[in-house]
């Protein structure tokens, strides 16, 4: 038996081989392997554990190895490992034999108390699945983590509470357990229902869109997001409810794919944000960071290349709520991620790669004070302040953003309280336009590459011609243009409906190109 750890550094993170040896010698405790302060704090954390658990600490010089040797460990990670490693050392070094444990290569992480009890560490299901892709499909983790222990296919499982139940664990192999997952359409996880047969979180009541009150055009623009996967951008006036209604979009969003939920849950892993006992993440991430936020914060970075907000929106929702008050470089950043779908941190030598699939929301005011525009109220603000703060967005990051909705704060129109859509109605279309793109091309709409955009976005004659006049009357780029016949694309998703006319491509360059009199 050989016994794994893992050393969390990026997305990829690195399995790491626990060595012993007992040789005579003044008694001590070494260990070599680019140890960091915390592992080698586990010399005393082990040797306590292992008296207080009522295990005879060997009396030989104990030489622990961490490899690969020149990667850099960290972390309280690794006290279970060596801990093991040790009484499984001294276990053969009397007996003369190794029958006693078991043969398999076993995965092993958890922090010690002094007392021989185990505390919860991050990475635990990131480092279950890349001990399963390298052939180990043992692991003994704190009871705490077995849950996303469990979420990996096919790996068996100990889920120990204390250092004597985890030795224990060691010499019998009938303890392991393991979880199958079943992804198909009939298994519902608690939480969640299905609807036109796509599955969704149940609703949250408080966040019912039927609360809102004549803002018809912006929840339909958000409806069309949902289905699409279309970036957004909603202006107006304080008070408007704008983030009222983007706070609730992700009651539109679907249910996660067990193979999108896989990447979603390592992340999350990597990051220390997953509860006690959480399993696999279903629930399509909704992050909204605060406008102070940097660029390392946002982007990902550190001294273990944590994920940042981007990454922890994978296949979910990054909201910037007043976007206009981020800093120009933590918007200009999103360029690229929004384009490739990842991010690539670079640090000390090292890289990493993290997947950063997410969906761009933004909401802001029209200018500083935020009554530029308005009929009523007078704009306290000069060209030039109005110009700087929208020039904080860039002309590239704006024209990744599909849909662009004024809103409007209900001062002009003195109309009655008009309740909107409520979620469940609003969800029925989105689930006929997700269902759709999964049976066609595996993805969301606004994913498409231009390949696939002529391919899968085929309009009738009139439609065409339609969507040249107005490209030219309103100068739209290529990429424009694409994210016009996608939106088009989505909105007949969501009827239903194979071949794009007229009426889509009217719908879809409404909300693509801005009015209100701000050129964006």
């Amino acid at each position: 038996m050989q016994i794994f750890s893992f050393s969390p550094f990026g997305y990829e993170g690195s399995l790491v081989t626990v060595e012993v040896d007992l040789r005579r010698g003044i008694p001590a405790v070494d260990i070599v392997g680019l140890a960091d302060g915390a592992v080698k704090e586990s010399r005393e954390r082990m040797r306590s554990a292992i008296r207080n658990s009522n295990f005879e600490f060997p009396m030989e010089r104990v030489l622990i190895s961490l490899s690969p040797a020149d990667l850099k460990k960290e972390g309280a990670g690794f006290d279970l490992a060596i801990a093991l490693a040790v009484l499984g050392e001294s276990e053969c070094l009397k007996d003369g034999t190794q029958n006693s444990l078991i043969e398999e290569n076993v995965l092993v992480m958890g922090e010690l108390e002094l007392s021989g009890k185990l505390r919860s560490v991050r990475g635990v299901h990131a480092a279950v699945s890349t001990a399963a892709a390298g052939g180990i499909m043992y692991c003994i983790v704190p009871s705490q983590n077995a849950g996303e222990a469990r979420e990996v296919e096919g790996v068996k499982v100990f889920a120990a509470d204390n250092l004597v139940e985890a030795f224990e664990a060691i010499h019998n192999r009938d303890v392991f357990t393991s979880r199958k997952i079943n992804g198909g359409a009939d298994d519902i996880p608690e939480g969640y229902e299905i609807v036109e047969g796509v599955l969704f979180p149940k609703q949250d009541e408080q966040f019912d869109f039927s609360l809102v009150k004549n803002q018809e055009k912006l929840v339909r623009a958000l409806q069309i997001a949902a289905a699409g996967g279309h970036n957004l951008l909603a202006f107006g006036p304080p008070g408007c409810g704008k983030t009222m209604c983007l706070q609730r979009f992700s009651e539109l969003l679907p249910a996660l794919t067990v193979e999108q939920a896989y990447p979603v849950t390592r992340i999350y892993s990597l990051a220390g944000t997953l509860k006690p006992d959480d399993s696999l993440i279903r629930k399509a991430p909704f992050r909204i960071p605060h406008q102070t936020a940097s660029i390392e914060g946002v982007c990902g970075g550190g001294v273990n290349c944590r994920p940042g907000e981007i990454s922890l929106a994978h296949n979910g929702v990054l909201f910037l709520d007043e976007a206009a008050e981020f800093k120009s470089s933590v918007l200009q950043m999103l360029r690229v991620p929004l384009e490739n779908k990842t991010i690539t941190l670079c640090r000390a030598g090292r890289s990493t790669c993290y997947p950063a699939a997410f969906q761009l929301l933004m909401a802001s005011n029209p200018c500083p004070c935020g009554n530029y525009g308005s009929s009523s109220k007078v704009c306290l603000c000069s060209a030039r302040a109005v110009e700087n703060y929208w020039g904080k967005f860039s002309g590239p990051l704006l024209d990744r953003i599909d849909i662009r909705v004024k809103v409007d704060n209900g001062e002009e129109e003195k109309t009655a309280c008009n309740p909107c859509m409520s979620t469940s109605q609003l969800r029925i279309s989105i689930a006929d336009a997700v269902k759709i793109q999964r049976e066609r091309q595996g993805k969301k709409n606004a994913e498409l590459r231009p390949d696939e955009v002529f391919e899968f976005c085929k309009m009738d004659a009139k439609a065409n011609e339609l969507l040249k006049k107005e490209t030219e009357k309103n100068d739209f780029s290529p990429r424009a243009v694409s994210s016009c016949m996608k939106l088009a694309r989505t909105i007949c998703d969501m009827e239903k409906i194979k071949l794009i006319g007229v009426k889509q491509v009217k719908e879809a360059v409404a909300l693509r190109k801005v009015n209100g009199g701000l050129a964006l």
